[in-house]
C-alpha cells in the first residue's frame, strides 16, 4: 500500500468555506489526494483540510466544501 499523497490546487484555498456535511465553517488550508484505504486495495480520494474556529483542522470530501456566505 502506497503512503504517497499529493497537494491539489483549489480556488477556495485560504478562503472561508463551509462543510455542507457538518455545517461547520472555517478556512480551507489544503486539498490533498490521499490513500484512504483501510484494506490492502488502494482507494484515493481528494480530502479538504478545513481549520475551524477552534484552530483544529478537520477533513471532509472536497465536494462537500463550498464558499461560506459572508
Amino acid at each position: 500500500m502506497s503512503e504517497q499523497y499529493e497537494y491539489q490546487p483549489h480556488p477556495l484555498l485560504r478562503k472561508r468555506v463551509r462543510d455542507i456535511a457538518s455545517g461547520v465553517e472555517g478556512e480551507l488550508m489544503a486539498v490533498i489526494t490521499e490513500n484512504v484505504s483501510s484494506t490492502g486495495i488502494e482507494r484515493w480520494m481528494d480530502l479538504a483540510y478545513v481549520r475551524g474556529a477552534s484552530g483544529r483542522e478537520f477533513t471532509t470530501a472536497v465536494d462537500n466544501v463550498v464558499a461560506a456566505s459572508q
